[in-house]
């Protein structure tokens, strides 16, 4: 995000950091504001800012320690959000663009989501996204400050965390994987395209109060996924056509359910309104977003 806003040339971007140990390029203001939380003060990393981009989340707990998870997520994705956006406001940003979560739709789908389906979280995290969302929109019925929603389903890229990092992981090892007939669809978004997006609402009229939703705009089956995947990396995917309900069983037994569900089932998004109101379109494909992504693993990984 930080390289893409110093290329374009028409911003001075502040970057707001937990601790000073991110490497930055020259010419990026950084201010260290600590732990995400209610009682963060923003007021330096705030000065002379006309828009905030708010991507910093709990996210990503791959082994949960906390005794009420919703609790800490509500924590730094609800409270801290909220302050961030009061204390904004209050400093007279005119925009706040917040990343939340397809989740906030739901975990699956029949048919595609929109942006102006009835929200359905169903897991914490999400649940903490779509309340920061509600208390967003309060904000911006009660300041002058504009608020904007993009929800992204799965972000992958360079450095990829959670399931899509050790899928790759996996597919670069050539270890065999059961995943060789699962006819799902899902949307995935480049890093590229999620950061083109972001660009595009910083100064958008249309964007002002909207919520969007994002993706590559081709809707992959997690097999395929694997073999383009596999193509990018020079090294075939080994997969073996298991059933898709034979692996859901499986996973079940095993207590994986919603590792299963992620990689069986369906999730789909809309993403007309954001092509027609911001006259956007991702501008990188799924198969050169994926040989960057490979490229990148195999320069640090071999």
């Amino acid at each position: 995000m930080i390289h893409r806003l110093l290329n374009d040339g028409r911003y001075s971007p502040v970057a707001a950091l937990r601790r000073q140990s991110v490497d930055l390029p020259g010419g990026v203001h950084c201010v260290q504001v600590g732990d995400l939380s209610a009682n963060t003060s923003w007021s330096e990393a705030l000065v002379g800012v006309k828009v905030v981009i708010h991507a910093a989340a709990r996210a990503h707990v791959l082994n949960e320690t906390a005794d009420d998870p919703l609790v800490a997520f509500r924590r730094v994705n609800v409270s801290g959000t909220l302050a961030l956006a009061r204390q904004a406001a209050q400093a007279g940003v005119e925009r706040f663009i917040f990343i939340s979560s397809i989740g906030v739709n739901g975990n699956q789908s029949s048919r595609p989501f929109t942006a102006d389906d009835l929200p359905s979280p169903n897991e914490p995290y999400a649940v903490s996204k779509h309340e920061a969302e509600l208390g967003l929109r309060q904000l911006a019925a009660e300041t002058s400050m504009e608020i904007v929603i993009i929800r992204p389903p799965l972000v992958y890229g360079p450095k990829a965390p959670g399931n899509f990092g050790r899928l790759i992981k996996t597919v670069s090892k050539g270890v065999p994987l059961p995943l060789g007939a699962i006819h799902n669809r899902r949307s995935l978004v480049a890093l590229d395209n999620l950061v083109d997006l972001i660009v595009t609402c910083i100064d958008h009229p249309a964007a002002a109060n909207q919520t969007f939703l994002v993706s590559d705009g081709e809707d992959l089956s997690t097999t395929e996924l694997l073999r383009r995947m596999g193509v990018a990396l020079g090294k075939p995917a080994r997969l073996l056509p298991v059933p898709s309900w034979l692996l859901e069983a499986g996973a079940a037994m095993l207590g994986k359910r919603a590792l299963s569900r992620r990689l069986c089932s369906s999730l789909q998004v809309d993403i007309s309104k954001t092509r027609e109101l911001l006259g956007w379109a991702p501008p990188v494909s799924v198969d050169a977003a994926l040989r960057k992504t490979a490229t990148h693993f195999l320069e640090h990984h071999t």
